[in-house]
This record gives structure tokens, C-alpha cells and sequence, in this order.
């Protein structure tokens, strides 16, 4: 039975970096003996209220309270030596080293300044089998065992400092669905004898399957505490991107946007698939086609953009493009096949910053060209004007460094690179992510104007307006799963927003 007072208390949290509000007002309260799901796209201030509470980061202006004391946190140590125990996404542990010394590292029973290991090993066996009915040699190096054991081995160790709240952050993302259910039998075990757990996931059926209540954040606000039965999942899809149900409305399609598709397949995935990246979907996407990829952060959209691209290799299932025999099973190949990727991630994965725009612009040609067949500088700059024009790319100037441009006018840059490598399909993992209006409105119409040309089009974004814009039809995922497909005359937000939910 819950207590009437919870264990923790988060109120009125601020905290501010240059430039940027990261939380503004956000509360959050967790109750000894039960499982609470903090959610949010990505931005909404979940890993900076982590932060907060242990100690990484001090806030500006709020209160924390724990076990009805008022906390002031300033280490993860010391968040530790209170009870604050967390378990990161990444195992934070040593896998050269054995298991019981990672659960005891820092803290071995020693004799005369020399480790007890026969004792150490005979505590760290007890631990895991009367907290975590997990049986396994000690004795062997972390790394002998499965991410699914390594996450055991961590959270045992949190239990080891006498945790008090223990803080799950996405523990589930490199686990099969075996590995969580595995999980989640020690997560319920641990709630039966009393333990705090704050969860972190984007997986909404796991969200429900194991939490009791739930707190959404939005753009480093509150948005509200609900008890995890009482929130249908489309009302949390609602909350969490910022659209009220009643007022969904039907987006205007763009003129002419289907005319140039022909029935010719330019790709067509079979039961393609990587264990715990996404499950095997099937997908054609027909030349000229746009095909827009929703669902919340976390669901699979990227996952299944670099299996079309090589960039990680599918483990399952059969991939052709166009009407090459052969597979894709580097971005190499992908390349050679006439596909092209444009990331989500510009600033690390995207533009090289040291160089010039000419210099990033040229850089996907000139690589399928060979280094030993260097492109003219005359050709150079004639086709860097070219795309600086066409895509309205400003400054105008090709020497300039890449790194001093606007956010919309680096991802034109990696447009352009792709665009002059004549690709059969690009691919756009959340172009507009992070530019201006005007810069968002240029890039849509781009992809319209192309995919009239026969280009076809992968078009991922979290902005559902958007992809509803520019599609002729949507794959829907979650929880890295392909869910639904639907036709032009069947999209709304509505209707997306209900088979993202499910449930």
C-alpha cells in the first residue's frame, strides 16, 4: 500500500543554461513500493531533471526533498550515499572486471588494507539471488554476459548502497523482449519490498505494463501527474507532443504532390529486420513516391532509415533497389545503388565544420568518383553556384566555413552533397529539426518539387503536420515495431496519433 507522504519531492524546479530554459516550474513526487514513468519527446527535460536530482547539475531556483528532508544535491556520489541510486541506458561498468567486483568496486571488504575476494564473492552471489533470483558465476568477467545480465549487475550494485529510489534510465533499449520481461520481474519484485523506481522509457507498452503512475514534461514544462489506468494512450501521445484532441484538424494536402508516381518500385524491403534495432517490416516505396515514417522518438524510424542505407546491417529479410540484384549491406553499396542519406544528427554525423561549403557540398560526389579522380575546381565551383542558388543557401559564399552558417542553412549544405549525387531515393531523418519557419517551408517544398522530378523520398519527422504535408503515404511505428501503413485518403493527425498510441 502506497504511504500517504512520497519518499521524494521535486518542486517548482528551474534550471537555465546560455541561452536556454531547460526546466521551468516542473514537479515530480515518487512513493516508496511503486514504478513511475517520467515521459517526453526528446528536449522535454527528462535527462536534465535526472540531472538535477543527482547532483550532476544544481538548480536555479526549487526544492527537492527526500524522506521529507530538504536535499541539496552535489555529485552523483553524494546522491549515492543518500539513496539515489541510478542505472544508465549505457552500462556504466567495468567489463574487464568480474562481477562481484564491479557490484562491490570502491567499497571491497578488506582485512589489513587486503580485498576478502572469498567473501566479496560469497556477498555479491547472495546479493543477486535474494534481491534479483539472478544465479550466475561471480567469479567471471562482466563482460562474459549478456547487456541483460550487465543491467542486473548494475542495478544490484545501486541496491548494494542501500538504495532508497532507484532511477532506471531507458534500461530497456538494447534488450529483446525475453531480456525485459527478465527486467521486469526484478522491477516488480523490488516494488514489492519497498523501493522508489523512476523510469525512464520511450517504449509506450512497456510504459503500461509495468508503471503506476506517469509524469509527462514538454519542452522543459510540466504537463501533468496521472495514474498510469487512468490515461488512455492517445490522450499521452496528446500530452506529450502538444496536441489537444479537439483540436486536430485536417491539413490541406499539396497540389500535385502524387503526379509523378508511376507504379515502378524504386525499393522494396522484405521481412528486413536487426535484432534489437527494429523488428523485420515490409516497405516498397515507388519511384516519385514520398513516404513520411511517424512515431515518438525512440520508435524505429531512424533504426529503419540506416538499415536503407547500410549503415547497420540487417540480420534478416531481403532488400532490392530499383532493379539491382544485389543487396545493400554498406552505405557504399547504398550509394553505388543511388540512395542517399541526409541524418538526423547534422552537426556530428552531417557537415564536416572545418570546411567550407564548397568543400562539404562536393564531398558525397567526389567519394563516389574515387579519391584518384579528383573533380575539377572548375567543376567544383560551377556546381557548388549551382545548388547555392537552387537551394537559396545563405551567405551565398562557397568559401565560407561551413560551421559559421545558420542550422537551416548547414542541412541545405548536406542537401546539396546528396542532391548532386543524382540519388534514385534520399532519405530525410528530420530535416527541419531545429530551423526556422521559413527555412522548414523551403526544405518541404524541395521535397515536393523532387519527388515530381521521379526522385522518391523517406521522410522522417516528429512534426506530424509536417509529414502529413508532404506524404503520399505513412509508415507508422512503435516500439520499434511497424505498426500501421496508410494511404493518402486515409492520413489525419487523428488517425496517426491514434496507431501511434495503440493499445
Amino acid at each position: 500500500m502506497r504511504e500517504s507522504q512520497p519518499i521524494l519531492q521535486m518542486t517548482n524546479i528551474h534550471k537555465r543554461f546560455p541561452g536556454v530554459k531547460a526546466l521551468s516550474g516542473v514537479n515530480f513526487r515518487l512513493y516508496a513500493g511503486e514504478v513511475h514513468a517520467l515521459m517526453g519527446e526528446n528536449g522535454a527535460g527528462k535527462s536534465t531533471l535526472i540531472k538535477v536530482l543527482t547532483g550532476v547539475y544544481v538548480i536555479d531556483q526549487g526544492n527537492i526533498e527526500l524522506e521529507n528532508q530538504k536535499i541539496t544535491v552535489h555529485s552523483p556520489q553524494e546522491a549515492q550515499a543518500i539513496g539515489i541510486s541510478t542505472v544508465y541506458q549505457e552500462v556504466n561498468l567495468c567489463p574487464n572486471l568480474s562481477v562481484a567486483e564491479n557490484i562491490f568496486i570502491g567499497r571491497e571488504p578488506r582485512r589489513f588494507g587486503r580485498i576478502l575476494w572469498k567473501e566479496m564473492n560469497s556477498r555479491a552471489q547472495r546479493l543477486l539471488w535474494d534481491r534479483l533470483q539472478l544465479q550466475i558465476d561471480v567469479t567471471l568477467p562482466l563482460q562474459s554476459y549478456s547487456v541483460a545480465i550487465q543491467q542486473l549487475v548494475a542495478i544490484a550494485r545501486a541496491l548494494n548502497t542501500s538504495a532508497k529510489v532507484l532511477i532506471l534510465d531507458e534500461p530497456t533499449s538494447s534488450l529483446d523482449r525475453n531480456e525485459v520481461q527478465q527486467l521486469f520481474g526484478v522491477m516488480n519484485k523490488l516494488k514489492s519490498e519497498g523501493l522508489a523506481i523512476l523510469f525512464v522509457t520511450h517504449f509506450l507498452d512497456q510504459v503500461y505494463e509495468i508503471s503506476d503512475r506517469i509524469t509527462i514534461l514538454r519542452n522543459g514544462e510540466f504537463v501533468g501527474e496521472y495514474l498510469a489506468d487512468e490515461l488512455p494512450r492517445i490522450e499521452l501521445v496528446s500530452k506529450m507532443i502538444g496536441k489537444a484532441l479537439h483540436m486536430l484538424e485536417e491539413l490541406p494536402k499539396t497540389e500535385g504532390k502524387s503526379r509523378s508516381i508511376t507504379g515502378e518500385v524504386m525499393v522494396e524491403a522484405s521481412a528486413l529486420g536487426r535484432k534489437g534495432a527494429i523488428a523485420p517490416f515490409d516497405l516498397t516505396i515507388q519511384k516519385g513516391e514520398v513516404i513520411g515514417l511517424a512515431g515518438l522518438l525512440g520508435s524505429g524510424r531512424t533504426e529503419l532509415a540506416r538499415l536503407l542505407f547500410g549503415a547497420d546491417r540487417a540480420d534478416q529479410g531481403k532488400l532490392q533497389i530499383g532493379d539491382s540484384a544485389k543487396g545493400v549491406h554498406s552505405p557504399r553499396q547504398a550509394i553505388d545503388n543511388g540512395v542517399a542519406f541526409c541524418p538526423e544528427n547534422r552537426k556530428t554525423e552531417g557537415i564536416i565544420d572545418e570546411l567550407s561549403v564548397r568543400e562539404n557540398i562536393i564531398l558525397a560526389l567526389q567519394a563516389t568518383q574515387g579519391w584518384f579522380r579528383t573533380l575539377s575546381r572548375k567543376r567544383q565551383d560551377e556546381m557548388t553556384d549551382e545548388y547555392i542558388k537552387a537551394l537559396n543557401i545563405n551567405p551565398p559564399n562557397p568559401e565560407q566555413l561551413i560551421k559559421n552558417l545558420s542550422g537551416g542553412n548547414q542541412q541545405k549544405v548536406i542537401l546539396a552533397r546528396w542532391l548532386l549525387t543524382d540519388p534514385k531515393l534520399l532519405i530525410l531523418d528530420e530535416p527541419t529539426r531545429g530551423i526556422d519557419v521559413g527555412a522548414k517551408a523551403e526544405i518541404q517544398k524541395l521535397v515536393l518539387a523532387l519527388s515530381t522530378k521521379g526522385m522518391s523520398v523517406l521522410f522522417i519527422s516528429s512534426e506530424l503536420e509536417e509529414v502529413l504535408r508532404v506524404s503520399d503515404r505513412i509508415a507508422v511505428l512503435r516500439d520499434r515495431r511497424k505498426v500501421k501503413e496508410m494511404a493518402e485518403e486515409q492520413m489525419s493527425q487523428q488517425d496517426v496519433m491514434q496507431a501511434i498510441a495503440g493499445g
